[in-house]
């Protein structure tokens, strides 16, 4: 029997998972899957918050992490107002990420900082979603904003995004946040250390304009005082950082015909 279908528009199928994935990843998961199987398609408009919640049996924070995870990966974008539209997919391939061997070591080092981070940076998100104020909020707006100004430019993008993830800290309320990513120095960005575009420019814009998208997901969350939300958008913006770093230590092994333990 064919699956039926509710108020949302799409087909009933029940969550579930053998490795007991969190809900919010069971969510991600699901409506990822409907986008690439082409039952959302771009430019769609997904559900209400609302709709979701009851299509899927969660919880507000639930559908929010969800919808911030699918946005940092590049697969909704969301219009003020209007709601979550499917994005069309660029085509695979179009980054590639490329290390020489005398950065691996180098690699291998922000690979430990990126895991650092990830597990620093989310809990920092979650309380600035919690605590700030509209004078720091309007700080981390003016500073994304100007990373987007400087896109062209990656050294000066690279400032901006410093200042971005050690404003969010501030805004953690917490001063130990910022005083221990400010400890890390250039050493907080891969980029400052680790070129993974050399001479492709067009790569590299493609890459800084995926930055921004993930910059504005954490904004967002953080702007609509979402603690959850902001401690996915910030968890996923590191961790996708970090494969980017692992797929290219990874292509360098193989290269280099190392074997698979290397990464």
């Amino acid at each position: 029997m064919p699956p039926t279908a509710d108020p949302t528009g799409l087909s009933l199928h029940p969550l579930r998972d053998p490795r007991r994935l969190s809900l919010s990843e069971q969510v991600t998961r699901d409506l990822d899957a409907r986008i690439t199987q082409g039952e959302l398609r771009p430019g769609d408009r997904l559900p209400t918050e609302r709709e979701l919640m009851a299509r899927y049996g969660v919880s507000r924070t639930v559908v929010r992490e969800a919808m911030s995870s699918l946005r940092a990966a590049g697969r909704l974008a969301t219009q003020q107002g209007r709601g979550a539209f499917v994005l069309e997919q660029p085509v695979p391939g179009t980054l590639a990420y490329r290390l020489h061997p005398s950065e691996a070591d180098a690699a291998g080092d922000m690979l430990a900082l990126m895991e650092i981070r990830i597990a620093l940076e989310a809990e920092a998100a979650s309380l600035a979603a919690q605590r700030r104020d509209e004078a720091g909020l309007a700080t981390l707006t003016r500073i994304a904003e100007d990373f987007e100004a400087s896109i062209d430019d990656p050294a000066q993008s690279a400032v901006h995004d410093r200042e971005f993830h050690l404003c969010v800290a501030r805004l953690s309320g917490n001063a130990y946040f910022g005083s221990l990513l400010g400890s890390l120095g250039a050493g907080l960005l891969p980029r400052a250390r680790i070129d993974l575009f050399k001479d492709d420019a067009e790569a590299r814009l493609a890459y800084l304009r995926l930055l921004q998208v993930e910059h504005g997901n954490i904004l967002d969350a953080i702007r609509r005082t979402d603690a959850e939300g902001a401690r996915a958008a910030m968890r996923l913006h590191l961790t996708l950082s970090r494969e980017r770093l692992r797929v290219a230590l990874e292509g360098l092994g193989k290269a280099c015909g190392a074997p698979d333990q290397l990464v």
